[in-house]
């Protein structure tokens, strides 16, 4: 479980966020949305320690994120970084792996089993050097690395940027996967197709703090919170909320046509 209780935080005396409070329970899949600049990268560091905040309490598995040592906490939560140029320091991709396992085992048959396995999930070359790989490629390793350690909870800062389609729900089947097997998964993202696909929950963040925090269904067609944040929904919300009340939550071109089906029957 992780709790934000009157969550505050500041940059050189500068609030980015203000009384943040909301409680996320094991095995969720949530979505932070907002327009950029709202805080929502800050918003991520304060789950693992990376920040901590001014005042209020981030409690992450029981855990007081401004007593605990980020150490400690990095055992709970894996957390992939919006630029993997950030992230990754080794110089293959086999060690880049292998990193954060050496950090958490010590049976090295285990790490190499860890290892192999995800590099053959990835279909990565070991030996490569990841500064050779295209972005895309590299956030792959980036991501991998951090599914290496198998987190109870998975805290990721826009996990698709830089990839292609395919690449892209390559990687959201993944997460899927991780969340339907009860890791709790945490995503920062700016496409909302993505989100509605995805998360089972959304949090939107403006203004220093939680504008709307409700299922995505309900956030989607919230037209006045997403005006005030500049996010556009998926085409066929965007359709269904100038369709009127009659269309309130369809969020997918098969609910549309189902209601479209009922009207008519």
């Amino acid at each position: 479980m992780i709790e934000f209780s009157n969550v505050c935080f500041a940059y050189d005396k500068n609030n980015i966020l203000e009384n943040i409070n909301f409680t996320i329970n094991d095995g969720e899949f949530i979505a932070i949305v907002g327009r950029n600049g709202a805080g929502k990268t800050t918003l991520m560091k304060l789950f693992n320690g990376l920040l901590k905040p001014t005042s209020g309490t981030v409690t992450v598995e029981g855990l007081d994120t401004r007593i605990a040592r980020t150490s400690e906490l990095a055992g709970h939560v894996g957390f992939l970084f919006q630029n993997p140029d950030r992230q990754i320091c080794q110089n293959t991709v086999k060690a880049e792996i292998e990193f954060g396992l050496k950090c958490i085992l010590t049976d090295k048959n285990e790490i190499e089993k860890r290892c192999m396995a995800t590099m053959e999930s990835f279909g990565f070359e070991g030996d490569k050097d990841p500064f050779s790989l295209s972005r895309g490629e590299r956030q792959k390793v980036a991501l991998a690395s951090v599914l290496a350690l198998s987190p109870k909870i998975m805290v990721l800062d826009e996990p698709t940027t830089g990839l292609d389609y395919k690449e892209c729900m390559q990687i959201m089947e993944v997460i899927k996967a991780l969340n339907s097997r009860g890791t709790t998964v945490v995503m920062v993202c700016h496409d909302m197709e993505l989100v509605t696909d995805f998360a089972q929950r959304v949090l939107v963040i403006g203004d220093g703090g939680v504008l709307a925090d409700d299922v995505c269904k309900n956030v989607m067609s919230n037209d006045t919170v997403l005006r005030r944040t500049s996010l556009a929904p998926p085409q066929i919300a965007q359709l269904a909320i100038r369709l009127g009340e009659a269309f309130n939550g369809i969020l997918t071109v098969d609910e549309m046509a189902e209601r479209i089906e009922e009207m008519a029957n």
